[in-house]
């Protein structure tokens, strides 16, 4: 099977990953040498079912595939569209590279089945692994089947938590990533994969109404969603590197400016987004990073 990277998506971050793909292209010296595809929820049936629950952090949670984040789950599926074969690497749709993705897949696995970045008191977790981006060796992981793990999942037959952290799996057969691979809101010249992890903070999002499941339970969190709005990114810079890919994918016709109004009549990307396309059109990562 030909390498691919798999961007989890929904339709709240369809065009997040759109621009994922595209950032993998645009900065990979070899695009052809690997596949991309966009693994949207909406073609999940299952996970599009809103009457089901799971266990997260030990309480029976409602699921909600409207969340921000209903496209978790997904990480879990390459190995499946691979037919346990050959490589892939998983990433959500916040990440975008800087560095070339084919690295990865040219990379020595040595023997190991996964391979992501240690992110320790995460969520006040001390072993945090971030699946948010994985290598994966297909070959190595026949027992991740897809339809089985849901069938655990909303069967109430595992946490989340212990199956998102890998708490499941050998932890000899995880290796980890250097952080650049999967950098948090840090957009540093050694940066190859930046993720826009806070959520509050997505720079497309800035100003609109909060859209993700809140740590506290109902009613506090309704409320909390009704109040609450998406912040400005305490970098300008990671606002004005995601808009630049958005200003190229715009001129190329990847995406129209129709598609982009679409967008943000559905509270999808921020309303100003149009103006933002032309404030940072030709602006240059690593000048600016250089500086």
């Amino acid at each position: 099977m030909k390498p691919t990277v798999f961007i989890q998506a929904n339709a709240r971050q369809h065009l997040g990953a759109r621009i994922s793909a595209y950032s993998y292209r645009r900065n990979a010296r070899d695009p052809d040498s690997f596949d991309i595809k966009i693994l949207d929820v909406r073609d999940f049936p299952r996970l599009m079912d809103p009457g089901q629950s799971i266990v997260r952090g030990g309480q029976v949670r409602q699921w909600d595939p409207q969340d921000l984040q209903s496209f978790t789950p997904l990480r879990f599926y390459p190995p499946t569209a691979m037919e346990f074969e050959g490589v892939a690497v998983v990433t959500d749709p916040d990440v975008f590279a800087l560095g070339d993705v084919g690295e990865l897949f040219s990379r020595d696995l040595k023997g190991k089945a996964i391979w992501a970045v240690r992110r320790p008191g995460h969520n006040g977790r001390r072993d945090y692994i971030a699946t948010s981006v994985m290598v994966l060796d297909c070959s190595k992981l026949g027992h991740w089947r897809f339809d089985a793990f849901l069938d655990g999942l909303f069967g109430h037959a595992f946490d989340y938590f212990d199956w998102i952290d890998l708490k499941r799996e050998d932890p000899k057969t995880i290796g980890f990533l250097e952080p650049q691979w999967n950098d948090f809101d840090r957009l540093a010249p050694d940066t190859k994969l930046l993720h826009t992890t806070k959520r509050r903070t997505q720079p497309w999002k800035t100003g609109l109404p909060v859209d993700f499941t809140l740590q506290r339970m109902w009613p506090v969190n309704l409320l909390n969603r009704m109040l609450m709005r998406y912040l400005p990114h305490p970098d300008p810079n990671q606002e004005a590197f995601i808009y630049s890919l958005l200003a190229e994918m715009v001129d190329s016709g990847e995406v129209t400016k129709d598609e982009l109004r679409r967008e943000m009549a559905a509270n999808h990307i921020r309303h100003d987004s149009l103006r933002l396309i032309d404030r940072y059109r030709g602006w240059d990562a690593r000048l600016a990073l250089a500086a």
